[in-house]
């Protein structure tokens, strides 16, 4: 790698890093995660990292550059591919940052949604319970009316069996004769 680099890209390659080495650990997890996904789409491998970490200490991108057209030519059409690279990984850490906020809001909104409904199914149980406490003389009452009516029944049927059938009384007037 001997083209020479970008003052521009060195600096979005030193943001990129920034936020790599940054101290709030959810930030540099994000953005370590984004150029790990964003290399391995790219099939950069760690090695091409390292070559470019190298030609940039070995050659510092210079103040003013004052090269020839042909050189000029075969260093621009470098610069525009890793210009490309650089936007498009770019464009992919702020997508995933973008998304990954999102899913912290709604993961917060569920949460919250679940801390209502479990405080809600607690309110239910709490009444329920109070419910539960009155209602055992109801349920003795229900079981006592259903044991009388029982009861009631069986005596009806026997005053009513016994009112309207008289045993048959044999004729003793035969005997009398």
């Amino acid at each position: 790698m001997n083209q020479k680099i970008d003052p521009k890209e060195l600096k979005v390659l030193s943001d990129i890093l920034a936020l790599v080495l940054e101290d709030q650990p959810g930030q540099s997890a994000n953005a370590l995660e984004a150029i790990k996904k964003r290399a391995k789409k790219n099939a950069t491998t760690g090695g091409a990292l390292k070559n470019l970490f190298t030609n940039i200490v070995n050659n510092p991108p210079p103040r003013k550059t004052s090269n020839s057209q042909s050189k000029k030519s075969n260093d621009s059409a470098d610069l525009i591919k890793a210009r490309s690279q650089i936007s498009d990984l770019t464009h992919s850490i702020n997508q995933l940052d973008s998304a990954i906020r999102n899913l912290r809001r709604q993961n917060e909104a569920l949460r919250s949604e679940l801390l209502l409904t479990q405080r809600s199914r607690a309110e239910m149980q709490s009444a329920l319970s109070v419910v539960q406490e009155k209602s055992p003389f109801k349920t003795v009452l229900v079981i006592v009316s259903l044991l009388c009516g029982l009861f009631f029944g069986i005596a009806g049927t026997a005053v009513v069996n016994t009112a309207f059938n008289q045993p048959h009384q044999p004729d003793n007037t035969i005997y009398l004769h």
